[in-house]
Order: structure tokens, then C-alpha cells, then sequence
């Protein structure tokens, strides 16, 4: 017999888990997402800022995250060509959830 307390309990949607995880999955985007918080950023920072990752594996996953609808890429006609990311509406409503996976990682450090 169900209980009030069972009856209360939010049911998960693995499917929505799932498209959620697909945003952040991936060796760099956590850190990506995290870098741009709430500022701009261009390429070449993002590259200094995330040492170890190859050009090809920066530009990739940002385009991911562009599709996604995670970041915006805003491009610049200029010499030389400037190109520019920030967080969506939708990547900055993960922030709050990614700051506090970081916490729970501070517990088992």
C-alpha cells in the first residue's frame, strides 16, 4: 500500500537524465561550462585556460556545445576573424547544478 510519502516522491525521468548527462558528458565540457560561467570568452582563451586539450578536441566539443544549445558563438568580421562563446540561458541553468557536484567532490577529496 502506498504511503503519503511514496505518493509525494518525484518519479525520475530517465530520459530527461539522460539528455542532461549528454550535455556535460565529455572529457572537457564540465570544465568548458564552468570556465564561462557567466562571461565571454574567445577561443584562445578558452585554449590557455584548458591546458592539455588538442585544437581539434576544443573546437569539437565546442561546437557540440553549441548545437546543444548549451553556448552562443558569436563570430566577428574581422582580419584576424575573432569568434566568441558565452553560456546560454540554458548552460547557465546547469551552473548552479555543476557547483554543486563540485561541493559534493570537495566531500570525498
Amino acid at each position: 500500500m502506498p504511503t503519503n510519502r511514496d505518493e509525494q516522491a518525484p518519479k525520475p525521468d530517465l530520459r530527461l537524465i539522460n539528455q542532461a548527462l549528454a550535455m556535460i558528458c565529455g572529457k572537457w565540457r564540465l570544465y568548458i561550462i564552468l570556465l564561462l560561467g557567466e562571461q565571454t570568452l574567445r577561443y584562445t582563451q578558452l585554449s590557455e585556460l584548458l591546458p592539455g586539450i588538442s585544437e581539434k578536441v576544443l573546437a569539437g566539443e565546442l561546437k557540440a556545445l553549441v548545437a546543444l544549445g548549451v553556448m552562443k558563438r558569436k563570430a566577428y568580421a574581422e582580419m584576424p576573424p575573432r569568434v566568441e562563446y558565452k553560456l546560454s540561458k540554458k548552460g547557465r541553468l546547469a551552473l548552479p547544478v555543476l557547483n554543486q557536484l563540485q561541493e559534493v567532490g570537495q566531500l570525498f577529496n
